[in-house]
Order: C-alpha cells, then sequence, then structure tokens
C-alpha cells in the first residue's frame, strides 16, 4: 500500500493520541494495542528520507498528552513561566520523538523487502528503542514505556518475572505489528493468525489470574502517610510551625507499632526532614525508641564528599530500635528539572528554573540494609521507573523492596497513577514484596506477583499496615537482567543491516 502523505500524517498523529490515551488518567490500555500498527502503516513504504517525521509526530503527541503534569510541576514548584514550561515539555517531546523517529526510519527501510520484512522488524526496533531510551546518559526516562499499558492485567504482567517490561513491550509491539501485517498483506492466513492470537491473548487475561499464586506475610510494616501540603520553599520555623502535625505523625507511628509490632515507614522527604537538624533527629530517635521497631525514613542528609565539599543526597535513613542510625541509601537517579539540572550551563533560556532549582548529589552504591527476618533495598521516588535500578537492590542480596517517594509535587494529577503503575511492575520483576510509602498517596502494599494486598486512601493522614515477607528465590529478569532488551538490540541491527544492504543492492 502506498498512502498519500496526509494519510500518513494522520496515522502518525492517530498512534500517538491512541499509546497516550492508554494510561493514567485515561485509562484506556486496549489503544497501545493498535498504536504500534498505525505507526507501522504511517512509515510503510514511505520515502525513508520522509519516515522519520512520523515518529516525530508520534512523540510530540503522545508527551503532552500523556504527561500534561510536566507543565503544572515547573510552573507551580519551579516558579518557571507558562511559556517557558511548555518550551520545555515541548522539548521533551522533540527528544522523544527523535527516538520514534529512529522506529518509522527503520520500518520504512525493511518495507522494500516487504510487509513480513518490516513487521517481524517492529517489535524488535520498538524494544531496542525503549531500552535507550531508558539507558540514555544524563536524560534517560523509560516513563510510560508500552508494556506497562498491559500490566495491569495480573496474567500478562506476570511476563516480567522472566523478561522484564520490556517482554510485555515485546507482546504489545508484536501484537500491533501482526495486525499491520494482516492489512498489508491482505492474506487470509495473515488474518487468521491475528484472529486467532487475539483469542489466545484474550484467554490468557481473563483466565491466567486464577493461576497466580498467593503469597504469603509473616510480618507487618506501618506505612506512614505524612500527607503534607508540597511547598516551593520552607521557612526557617517550618518545624515549630508544624509542630502539632509531626506530634501526630509520631503519635500514630508509636500507637500501631505498639498494637502490631513492625516497622515504621516514612515517605521521601516531604518537608525539611533532616538528621542534622537537631529537633527532628530527637524526634525521629524518638519515634524509634518509643515503639520499639526499626524506623525508616525520608530525610535529605548534609554530608562531606571525598574533597571535603559540603554536599546534599535525597536519602532514606534507618534508624534502629534504640535510635541509633545503621543504614544510609543515597539516591541515585535523581529527578531532572526537580533535584537537579541538566546541562545546566547550556539551558541559559531557563534562566529562573536553572537558579532555583538546587542540585542533589547521587549516590553511587545501590546499598541494602538488614531487617529482622532479612534484608531489604529502598529505592527512591523516581527511581522506580528503572527496572534495572532497582533489580540491583535484588542482584545485592535484597528480599524485600521499600518504595518510598514524595508523590505531592503531582498534586492529583495522573502522575501518581502512573507512578504506582510503574513501580508494581518492579515487584513482579524481582518477585519481591514491595512496600511503597508516600506523602500524599498512592501508599500500597504490593505482593510479588503484582497483586495490591493494601491500599490507604490519598490526601489523608493516616498509617497501612502492610503484610510483607522476605524472599530469596531470584527470577529469571533478577538473574540475566535486561536480555531480552539485547536481544532486541542484536536483531533490530542485523534486520536493518540486511535492508541496507538490500538497498544499497
Amino acid at each position: 500500500m502506498n498512502w498519500p502523505w496526509y494519510t500518513r500524517l494522520l496515522l502518525a498523529l492517530a498512534s500517538g493520541v491512541a499509546l497516550a490515551l492508554s494510561f493514567p488518567n485515561y485509562n484506556l490500555p486496549l489503544l497501545a494495542w493498535i498504536s504500534v500498527a498505525l505507526l507501522i502503516l504511517a512509515s510503510y513504504r514511505a520515502r525513508p528520507k520522509v519516515a522519520p517525521l512520523y515518529g516525530l509526530l508520534h512523540g510530540l503527541v503522545f508527551y503532552p498528552v500523556a504527561l500534561p503534569w510536566m507543565d503544572v510541576v515547573m510552573q507551580q514548584y519551579g516558579n518557571v513561566d507558562p511559556l517557558t514550561s511548555a518550551g520545555i515539555l515541548g522539548l521533551v517531546g522533540i527528544a522523544g520523538g527523535i527516538v520514534c523517529a529512529f522506529f518509522t526510519w527503520g520500518v520504512a527501510l525493511a518495507s522494500k523487502k516487504g510487509p513480513a520484512f518490516a513487521c517481524a522488524l517492529a517489535p524488535c526496533l520498538w524494544v531496542a528503542l525503549e531500552f535507550a531510551r531508558s539507558n540514555l546518559p544524563i536524560i534517560a526516562f523509560p516513563w510510560n514505556l508500552i508494556g506497562y499499558a498491559a500490566s495491569g492485567n495480573l496474567a500478562l504482567v506476570q511476563l516480567t518475572a522472566v523478561t522484564g517490561i520490556y517482554g510485555l513491550s515485546f507482546v504489545v509491539a508484536g501484537y500491533g505489528a501482526l495486525a499491520a501485517y494482516a492489512i498489508l498483506a491482505g492474506r487470509l492466513r495473515a488474518w487468521k493468525a491475528a484472529i486467532i492470537t487475539t483469542g489466545v491473548l484474550i484467554l490468557i487475561a481473563v483466565g491466567g489470574g486464577y493461576f497466580v499464586p498467593r503469597a504469603q506475610a509473616r510480618y507487618v510494616a506501618h506505612l506512614v502517610q505524612t500527607n503534607f501540603a508540597q511547598s516551593y520553599t520552607y521557612p526557617p520555623n517550618w518545624m515549630a510551625q508544624h509542630t502539632g502535625d509531626l506530634d501526630r505523625l509520631e503519635q500514630i507511628s508509636v500507637d500501631s507499632a505498639r498494637k502490631m509490632p513492625g516497622l515504621i515507614v516514612w515517605p521521601e522527604v516531604p518537608a525539611p526532614f533532616s538528621l542534622q537538624e537537631a529537633d527532628f533527629a530527637a524526634r525521629a530517635q524518638q519515634v524509634a525508641r518509643d515503639s520499639g521497631q526499626d524506623f525508616l525514613v525520608g530525610v535529605e542528609d548534609w554530608k562531606h564528599d571525598a574533597a571535603g565539599k559540603f554536599i546534599a543526597t535525597n536519602s532514606a535513613v534507618l534508624l534502629d530500635p534504640s535510635g541509633r542510625r545503621i543504614f544510609t541509601y543515597d539516591k541515585i537517579h535523581l529527578v531532572p528539572f526537580g533535584e537537579y539540572v541538566p546541562l545546566r550551563r547550556w539551558l541559559t533560556f531557563a534562566g529562573k528554573l536553572t537558579a532555583d532549582i538546587g542540585d542533589f548529589t547521587p549516590g553511587a552504591e545501590y546499598r541494602v540494609g538488614q531487617l529482622p527476618g532479612g534484608s531489604f533495598g529502598s529505592f527512591i521516588c523516581y527511581e522506580g521507573v528503572f527496572p534495572g535500578a532497582v533489580r540491583q537492590f535484588t542482584e545485592n542480596g535484597a528480599e524485600l523492596l521499600i518504595n518510598i517517594s514524595n508523590d505531592g509535587w503531582f498534586g492529583r494529577s495522573a502522575a501518581p497513577a502512573q507512578h504506582v503503575m510503574m513501580a508494581r511492575v518492579r515487584a513482579v520483576e524481582n518477585r519481591r514484596w514491595l512496600l511503597r510509602d508516600t506523602n500524599n498517596g498512592f501508599t500500597v502494599d504490593v505482593d510479588p506477583y503484582g497483586r495490591t494486598v493494601a491500599q490507604l486512601p490519598t490526601d489523608i493522614r493516616g498509617e497501612l499496615d502492610a503484610p510483607y515477607d522476605f524472599r530469596s528465590d531470584l527470577t529469571l529478569y533478577a538473574r540475566l537482567g535486561d536480555w531480552l532488551a539485547w536481544l532486541c538490540v542484536v536483531a533490530s541491527v542485523v534486520l536493518i543491516g540486511l535492508a541496507v544492504a538490500r538497498t544499497s543492492g
């Protein structure tokens, strides 16, 4: 088929919209299964010099529609004017579109060898580019990979224990490629294959969840949702102003642990919490002592680096029942334009943004701590969208995953729902219990198979009794990492090489 240019443009735009609408808060996940098909149709038999435009258009639509909360956060908390924040969101769309342009270029090039060759390349290339997007230096942003649209299904998400999230992305993209092939080839056999595949996927999705085991728990943690209003700045007397709030949080923590002994968790620093601040340090130690339990708390930690320079890290600190600090993990993957400004010296057009956002120093080690009964890894907020990073904790011996986060920056936008959607997959990939504690939601307890066992309502101050256990078994993904993604990279290079050789010949 040789689509006219305007049809290709519409198909590319429709692909971006369909993929965006498959994620929260639109919640139309079935659209993801056709989005790749639309982009393949837009690219098929297009001139290779023009084809990248269709991928660029896909990204220019997908990112602003799926991530409008980025604009709101920059305006509200970055003190950025609407025009500049819209421009930065546009740059995110352009960057994502450039990555996707390689997809449409590759499909157009491969289509010279026919629809079967192009559609065989498509899922491999899609996953290879998602993998690249997840590992780019400085600007890696693996948010809303296409596989997450299918992760809400209990049966389908089990695949990630073998392949990581990239396996689900391959299935969704592969289904789209099969649908595109049926349309392009126009053969009865192709349509039969598409219909049979659809039936098999429906059977797995509808009935497969009944065969997923249920995990048993021997321990309980107390996840405290602090529910502090997010603020751009904090006055020096913030602690004194919020004495009543902190007293209430201390009471909630201690009372819950006395009723049912277990770990107490407070979220990623939602306020000026630092153990270098005497009043807060005394209060944190009091929580641990009065409860007689371990206390994991998110803080802004000040320390000297190897050169003697005073630096700040976003950290998770564990206090033992005596109030002694026994474990610290410093966040490694910091939030661009939130905790640091990438390429600050070149972003002169965003002067107010780069002036107002101070830089945290990233940590360097995926440290594992010890609790009575087993070991744990505590990843912080944005790190939950990096499957390879969370896997490092499991590889280093973590038998429990704890995610502390402050999603208060996002308000009640789609971002918190998207965030917990991705964090949940980390539990399945690593076959670990996941305790997720946030400032204002979603505070949840997820079992090793992806079931949400318990959840606290959003925007309340309270505590969640979260059952959990320790597991030491390793999934194939935990053992081998992103093996499928690397296979897709190799397959993409080989197939594109063959297409280039055919074109040159």
